[in-house]
């Protein structure tokens, strides 16, 4: 494991309490997790994995639609996160929800999946494009990858949003110690998830495309 890895979980697994509250009462946040459950186009007795699953916010949306007799799996690399999911399974004593500690650029998956979500993590990923393409041949042809992102807005209307999101973007990435950077962090993570949804898009049949909060999250589907 690499010192930023290191640090990045360290970081991630020490707020995830504020994490978790912020993933549950945000306004609008429930109606965009459903939406995004929505665009996977799941059925019942279907195998869904989460990329990034956090502190299990989206478990139980997803679980809603693959049934008792579906399969949800989430994973994420943070394990102060996967904590916060495991009481949530624990709690409502679902059997078929199954967390995993591994990393999405290296998820250790294999046999038959469905659907694919990712929700705010391509923006983190150094290759998001090459981890899209990744995730489409793990569900085939058929399955379906779900992107939900958040950059920066180009509408005119949503500059006071865009001073908040800029602001929540630097509270929650993880510190590096720098005050100057060569390239700006906004541009850096608007490229990453433009990169990840041309990239769907490419393999994909048929997309679904919507936009929220002024324009500033996107909710992008891909049907292979």
């Amino acid at each position: 494991m690499s010192d930023g890895t290191a640090a990045a979980q360290q970081f991630y697994g020490r707020w995830a309490r504020l994490y978790d509250w912020l993933a549950r009462a945000t306004p609008g946040i429930g109606d965009l997790r459903d939406r995004a459950a929505a665009a996977l186009d799941l059925d019942r007795g279907d195998t869904v994995v989460e990329m990034g699953c956090g502190t299990g916010a989206n478990l139980p949306y997803l679980r809603e639609r693959v049934g008792s007799e579906g399969t949800v799996v989430g994973l994420d690399y943070t394990r102060g996160m996967l904590a916060r999911a495991q009481r949530l399974v624990d709690r409502e004593g679902w059997d078929n929800v199954h967390l995993v500690h591994g990393d999405a650029t290296q998820a250790p998956f294999c046999g038959e999946v469905d659907a694919v979500l990712s929700t705010f993590v391509s923006g983190m990923l150094a290759d998001p494009a090459g981890e899209v393409e990744a995730w489409c041949d793990l569900v085939g042809a058929g399955g379906t990858v779900v992107l939900v992102d958040a950059a920066l807005s180009e509408r005119t209307i949503a500059k006071p949003v865009n001073a908040l999101f800029r602001a929540l973007t630097v509270l929650s990435t993880p510190p590096t110690f720098k005050f100057r950077y060569e390239e700006s962090m906004h541009d850096k993570l608007l490229e990453r998830v433009t990169d990840a949804r041309e990239a769907l898009r490419a393999r994909a049949r048929a997309t679904h495309h919507e936009e929220h909060v002024l324009g500033i999250v996107r909710v992008t589907g891909g049907r292979l």
